[in-house]
């Protein structure tokens, strides 16, 4: 079958996170967040596009900051709230009914009941046409401590992290599914060395 172009979510599985924020007046922002990535391995990078006129936008190009917040499904109920339009001057932690988790190096909170949490400042943000690709430092990192493993990887059957596809008919929510398979990083170079596994122990 062939598909528009603009179809491509519908094909390609996409996280939702929700970015909180805080504006200059000390209002509480959430909005969900799909199309967000990390910028190469093994740079404390985040990548978010967004619209143009998006309050979570603006409170971050006043503030210089926001928190990545990395939900499980059982926040799935929270994404049509927060999608929503609500006024600026309206605290959407409390529209939406979440619970705030106090951030450590940024003045926008966090949520709680989160699986992850990523506190960043704002690096750049690249503006187009139609809309803004914001590039952020992450500051601080901080995860659940039941959903690592023993090697530090995620255990997706206790994140179940929250994602989605797209269809002509709306968003479609799922969840990962552990193989069990794995390889290290060092296996795609020759030499079986990973150039950047010192980076690793910074």
């Amino acid at each position: 079958m062939l598909l528009k172009p603009f179809m491509r979510e519908g094909i390609m599985p996409l996280p939702v996170t929700f970015i909180s924020t805080i504006s200059r007046d000390g209002v509480r922002n959430v909005a969900p967040w799909s199309c967000v990535m990390p910028v190469l391995r093994p740079l404390d990078l985040i990548l978010a596009a967004s619209a143009l006129k998006r309050d979570t936008l603006q409170n971050v190009r006043d503030t210089g900051q926001f928190v990545l917040n990395l939900a499980g499904t059982d926040l799935a109920d929270k994404v049509i709230p927060t999608a929503r339009y609500s006024p600026p001057v309206a605290d959407e932690f409390e529209l939406a009914g979440l619970e705030e988790k106090p951030s450590h190096v940024v003045r926008a909170p966090g949520i709680a009941g989160c699986y992850a949490w990523m506190e960043c400042k704002l690096v750049k943000a690249y503006e187009e046409d139609r809309f803004v690709l914001l590039l952020g430092r992450v500051l601080r990192l901080e995860v659940r401590d039941d959903a690592l493993r023993s090697d530090g990887s995620l255990d997706l059957a206790a994140a179940r992290p929250l994602m989605m596809t797209g269809s002509r008919q709306g968003m479609h929510f799922c969840t990962l599914e552990d193989l069990d398979a794995s390889e290290p990083f060092s296996a795609m170079f020759p030499d079986g060395r990973d150039p950047l596994a010192g980076r690793y122990q910074e």
